[in-house]
């Protein structure tokens, strides 16, 4: 239900800004390249070019690139929560093919002879290896389809969801940059963890239950069960967020009188739950087994409470929210303004179950990643294990922005935030040619800040054309720019004019169908 005295976008209007809102945040997560050498993403990259080439989920000949693999009866395994390996092995048996044209050879010979590209290796490795540009070309598409595009289509679902919450199509482009481009987020909608493909999931099965408030249909129930059970498979974390959605298609069905309805859910998981219950059987031993319990590297730390989760302490709690190291609100002070945003929300009295679900997600991850042994997550942006829930954390920005806008004073803090959120944010991401080690303490200032000042850029598709350090975001700069004056600033179909014409917003909510049954929705939607 749209909130009171909203006023229906236009079809046309909104379908050009969703188009644009998906291309702008495309461009932004595709334009880097996935970082090389990085060992949770070849532990998954592995196991790819293991079961297509090798016909195994054995990657004995690929370890040496990992150090996240697990042994098993003298074979070593990806130790990773399975789904992204197996998502991405349709695309690389498609591919693989392409890979011995000869276009492929001239590209490793001009990125040999590309200076700016060449200035991003380290002097002591072994440099571009036919072997390794392989890999690269395949690690740049699985991330672009599994990572960059599912991002995309999650800030776009963000955006038309909002509409619930305000009409004002500017807000909620705001609140998903917020989200997409000056959080963690972005870093890792250019990375091949599945922490990006698992929050897009949950937000679809969220998006899917909330469409079906009055009545749910089977087959959208179905979808749902399957977008929850994949997204564990993906990241196992992702549970609690996917307990919370399930929870929430519950109560729904409950209030339609439909308990037993939930089997379609069930049916929905069953396929994913069983074929990940296979795979954990026939390498690990037991349906249940998971890799972790059988990582090399990392036995005393799982060793600690179940595979090292135990229960959250100060100085983790600490770690992921505000201190310089992994501090989720130093780094993105905006999601601040997103969590203050849950206490307008809340006295607003709307959505309130999706209050509760949005306030779950949120506590339920950071609760997960204050409890881990390994709360920092080795090299990493922010504190990553906190992804799959943090769409449901933006979701309060909306109401912030929308009861706070009439504020000079506040919006001024806003656009502080964000401006602030953006630098750190894209500052650590593109800074080197790695995510920040666990080594420095405070990464932004330690690690990030001396790339950007000798120009030690993040490899991206500037670098391809020669455009060296910094120079090479350049081209990324000008087309958002032109997909910026080319949609976003053109007049927003009414909508604005609606808004802040108080006579013609009524005018016009007058005459939409539902505005006779608005009093009633309204206080059925209090009283949740």
């Amino acid at each position: 239900m749209t909130v009171p005295g909203a006023v229906r976008p236009s079809n046309r209007g909104e379908l050009r800004r969703s188009l644009l809102l998906f291309f702008v945040l495309l461009l932004s997560f595709g334009y880097t390249f996935p970082r090389w050498a990085d060992p949770n993403q070849n532990s998954r990259l592995d196991m790819v070019f293991a079961i297509v080439d090798d016909g195994s989920f054995q990657i004995d000949r690929y370890v040496a690139n990992t150090v996240d693999y697990a042994r098993v009866g003298g074979h070593f395994y990806s130790d990773k929560a399975p789904g992204i390996a197996f998502l991405g092995v349709p695309i690389y048996a498609a591919v693989r093919p392409l890979l011995n044209l000869p276009v492929v050879h001239a590209l490793e010979a001009r990125l040999a002879a590309n200076e700016a590209f060449r200035s991003t290796l380290r002097p002591e490795g072994t440099g571009l290896l036919e072997n390794k540009v392989r890999f690269a070309i395949v690690q740049v598409l699985l991330t672009f389809m599994l990572a960059a595009v599912p991002s995309a289509l999650l800030g776009v679902g963000m955006y038309r969801w909002l509409a619930h919450v305000t009409p004002d199509a500017r807000l909620r482009l705001a609140v998903v940059a917020g989200y997409g481009l000056l959080s963690p987020a972005f870093a890792y909608a250019g990375a091949l963890y599945g922490h990006q493909l698992a929050a897009a999931l949950l937000l679809g099965a969220f998006l899917l239950a909330y469409g079906g408030k009055d009545r749910i249909h089977p087959r959208r129930l179905a979808a749902i069960g399957a977008l929850l059970a994949a997204s564990v498979v993906i990241e196992y974390p992702a549970a609690i967020v996917g307990g919370a959605v399930g929870v929430y298609a519950l109560i729904l069905l409950s209030r339609q009188r439909r308990p037993f309805a939930a089997l379609w859910i069930v049916l929905g998981a069953l396929p994913f739950i069983a074929g990940w219950m296979v795979y954990n059987t026939a390498v690990f031993g037991a349906p249940w087994s998971l890799g972790y319990s059988s990582s090399t590297l990392w036995r005393a730390e799982h060793a600690v409470g179940f595979l090292s989760l135990t229960v959250p302490n100060l100085d983790s709690l600490w770690g992921i929210t505000f201190s310089g190291f992994r501090g989720l609100f130093l780094l993105s002070p905006l999601l601040l303004l997103s969590a203050l945003g849950f206490l307008p929300w809340w006295r607003s009295r709307e959505l309130r179950a999706e209050w509760w679900l949005s306030a779950a997600a949120s506590l339920g991850m950071i609760w997960f990643n204050a409890s881990s042994g390994m709360w920092w997550g080795g090299f990493a942006v922010g504190p990553r294990y906190l992804l799959p829930g943090l769409p449901f954390l933006a979701l309060g920005l909306a109401f912030a922005l929308r009861d706070w806008k009439s504020s000079r004073y506040l919006w001024a803090i806003a656009l502080t935030a964000g401006l602030w959120s953006w630098l750190a944010t894209w500052g650590l991401t593109l800074g080197g040619q790695a995510f920040p080690s666990d080594v420095f303490h405070n990464p932004l200032l330690e690690y990030a800040w001396p790339n950007w000042v000798v120009g030690n850029v993040a490899r991206n598709l500037g670098t391809l054309v020669g455009l060296p350090g910094p120079s090479s975001l350049l081209p990324l700069a000008g087309a958002v720019g032109v997909l910026l004056l080319a949609g976003w600033f053109r007049p927003a179909d009414g909508i604005h004019a609606a808004t802040h014409n108080p006579a013609s917003a009524a005018s016009t909510l007058s005459q939409t169908p539902a505005f006779e049954d608005h009093s009633a929705s309204l206080r059925g939607e209090r009283n949740r």
